[in-house]
């Protein structure tokens, strides 16, 4: 029988860090990120884990860490948020150019200046091209689950690629809910020990990550984005097994509320999904057929269902908790292009909301799916991207 942990998700990261039985975790403290690893320490210190813990002076010297285990053929984990993410960049290159499975929890934080400590999505989207795999969760239960789904799917032969687990600060980060763990032996025979494809070792030295030139190059980046294909292929197939066997799913790539019937779908990723849920609930007693899908992967991003999504819905309206200044938000950019070469193809709104830990109630959205309703009606979006409850 599981075991029902009431905690905060920061928490349950370490809970779950723990039952993947990870070797080595590099610790820098940073808000809101910091309990994570508090938590790994209190493992430590009580006998619970026995793993490598090292104490770093840096996010960057944290990734460099997790990346010097990693070729050594171990299971790495490490934590953090917004600038010490910003800080981790060039290395971040690194672990994914290496093909190495690290899983990293990105607890999501608005980036200054000015100073935040509230969450939004740019810290994780900016590093959206580094060749990370990048889940979004919406409770404390799919951050448990996530990260045991994560180590399954990049220690795959087929990916060997690393990954972020993105939760948002303080909404999840520092609040309480109940979460089922499954007993260690469960989690064991669902993950099994890490097989590095490659290792670095001293009785049997090789020369890795040497100066390529341009003849070979360009196949090294054709790998990763292989990789990623076949990711998007792997993660529903995870997500089925680890229900299954534990009685619980998160969607794959996308969770689908009351879709089958809609005319508008409200595209959201992290909690927002949550709320979206209610949201769709309330317009729904309206007589308003208004469905929601909370893109849980963003990278790989599912393109492929997201066009299926379109085949039934008129519009699709999404609510970014993210800008990329001089364009939209990432998600709005994303699922036009994932619609753009369909015949039929639906009309697409796209709304910034929620910058800087802002509320993003239902009743926010259901505002957002009417003025979207509107739009649907007159078959024409008004306005390409809208930004929600500005300050005069």
């Amino acid at each position: 029988m599981a075991q029902m942990i009431i905690d905060t998700a920061n928490h349950i990261a370490g809970y779950a860090a723990k039952a993947a039985r990870v070797k080595v975790v590099a610790a820098y403290p940073i808000t809101p990120q910091t309990t994570v690893v508090e938590k790994i320490a209190e493992f430590v210190e009580e006998g619970k884990m026995d793993i490598e813990y090292i104490r770093v002076e840096s996010e960057h010297s944290a990734m460099m860490a997790c990346i010097g285990a990693a070729v050594t053929g171990v299971r790495t984990f490490t934590a953090t948020s917004a600038h010490g993410l910003a800080l981790m960049h060039e290395a971040l290159h690194w672990a994914s150019g290496s093909r190495l499975p690290i899983v990293m929890v990105v607890v999501n934080r608005a980036m200054g200046a000015p100073w935040s400590i509230m969450p939004d999505f740019s810290d994780s989207l900016s590093q959206r091209d580094t060749g990370w795999l990048q889940f979004y969760c919406a409770d404390n239960q799919e951050v448990f689950d996530t990260i045991i789904q994560t180590y399954k799917l990049c220690e795959n032969e087929r990916v060997f690629l690393p990954a972020m687990v993105c939760l948002e600060g303080f909404i999840l980060s520092h609040t309480y809910m109940p979460v089922k763990i499954p007993k260690q032996e469960e989690i064991d025979a669902f993950l099994p020990p890490y097989k590095s494809g490659w290792t670095l070792d001293l009785n049997d030295p090789i020369s890795h990550a040497n100066l390529v030139s341009p003849e070979w190059f360009m196949e090294f980046r054709y790998m990763i984005q292989e990789a990623m294909e076949n990711a998007k292929q792997l993660i529903p197939k995870i997500d089925r097994e680890y229900r299954e066997r534990f009685g619980v799913e998160h969607g794959g790539l996308i969770e689908k509320y009351r879709c089958e019937d809609a005319d508008l779908l409200l595209l959201t990723m992290g909690t927002m999904g949550s709320d979206a849920k209610i949201a769709v609930d309330n317009l729904r007693k309206e007589g308003l057929k208004v469905g929601s899908a909370r893109v849980r992967v963003f990278r790989p991003f599912p393109t492929e269902e997201i066009g299926k999504l379109a085949e039934r819905a008129q519009m699709l309206t999404s609510i970014d908790r993210h800008i990329s200044f001089g364009m939209e938000g990432f998600l709005a950019t994303e699922i036009k292009a994932s619609v753009f070469n369909r015949k039929d193809k639906p009309l697409v709104a796209g709304y910034i909301a929620g910058l800087g830990g802002r509320d993003v109630t239902s009743g926010t959205l259901e505002k957002i799916a009417k003025k979207s309703l509107k739009w649907m009606r007159d078959g024409k979006v008004e306005k390409e991207t809208t930004w929600v409850d500005l300050r005069e």
